[in-house]
C-alpha cells in the first residue's frame, strides 16, 4: 500500500488513501490536522493529514511512498494524539514481486489474450495477460492486487472476457523503468531472482 506526497505539487499534505469514492458524495471531519474523509453511508475513504514534514521525516519523499510499518506506527501515534481511534489496519506485504508463469492457455474467448497461473511465493496467482513475448518458466514482475502503477493506475482484480484476472504482469514500460523497449511486450528477468521476492525500482 502507498500514501502520497507532493510538497510542490499540493502542498505539505500526507494523502492516506483507502478506497474510492464518488467525489461529489464526500464527507470531511476536521481533527486539528487531520481530516477523515468518509462516504455519506460513513465508509471511511482515507485521510489528509496536513502540515505533515512537522510529524514525519518526508523532505526528500515524492509521489507514491511504500506505507512501511514504522510510518504506520508513527500515523497511529499521531492519531491517538489527535483523539482519532480509528483501526488503521492495513495489508501491508509488498506488492510489486518477482513471479514464476507455471503455466499458460489460451484465453477461450479472445485469441491475443492468454490466462497464466504464476506463482508468487505464497501463492498462485491466475492473471490474464495480452503480452506477446510471456511464456511458461519466465521469472516476471508481477503487479498484485492493491499495487499502484508508476502511472497512478490502481490494479484490482476484475474479469477480461469472462475470465478472472488477479494482478497484472509488467513490462518495463509500465513500471516506468529508464530506457524501456518501444516494443510491446513483458519484463521478463534473469534466473538469478527469487521467486515472491520484493522487485524495487
Amino acid at each position: 500500500m502507498d500514501v502520497f506526497y507532493n510538497r510542490q505539487g499540493i502542498g505539505d499534505v500526507l494523502i492516506l488513501p483507502i478506497k474510492e469514492g464518488n467525489r461529489y458524495e464526500l464527507k470531511e471531519e476536521n481533527h486539528d490536522d487531520i481530516t477523515k474523509i468518509t462516504s455519506t453511508d460513513g465508509e471511511v475513504l482515507g485521510y489528509n493529514i496536513f502540515h505533515a514534514s512537522q510529524y514525519f521525516h518526508l523532505d526528500e519523499k515524492n509521489g507514491a511512498i511504500p506505507l512501511t510499518e514504522e510510518l504506520l506506527a508513527g500515523i497511529r501515534t499521531l492519531f491517538q494524539k489527535k483523539g482519532i481511534n480509528d483501526p488503521l489496519e492495513f495489508d501491508l506485504s509488498p506488492k510489486f514481486v518477482v513471479g514464476f508463469v507455471k503455466s499458460k492457455q489460451a484465453h477461450e474467448n479472445a485469441d491475443k489474450l492468454s490466462v497464466c497461473q504464476i506463482d508468487v511465493g505464497e501463492e498462485t496467482l491466475q492473471i490474464v495477460c495480452g503480452a506477446p513475448n510471456i511464456d511458461e518458466g519466465q521469472k516476471v514482475v508481477i503487479a498484485k492486487v492493491g499495487a499502484t502503477m508508476p502511472s497512478g493506475m490502481k490494479i484490482k482484480a476484475s474479469e477480461l472476457r469472462g475470465v478472472p484476472s488477479n494482478g497484472m504482469v509488467c513490462s518495463q514500460k509500465e513500471l516506468g523503468l529508464p530506457d524501456a523497449p518501444k516494443e510491446k511486450g513483458i519484463y521478463v528477468l534473469e534466473d538469478t531472482y527469487q521467486i515472491g521476492e520484493e522487485f524495487t525500482f
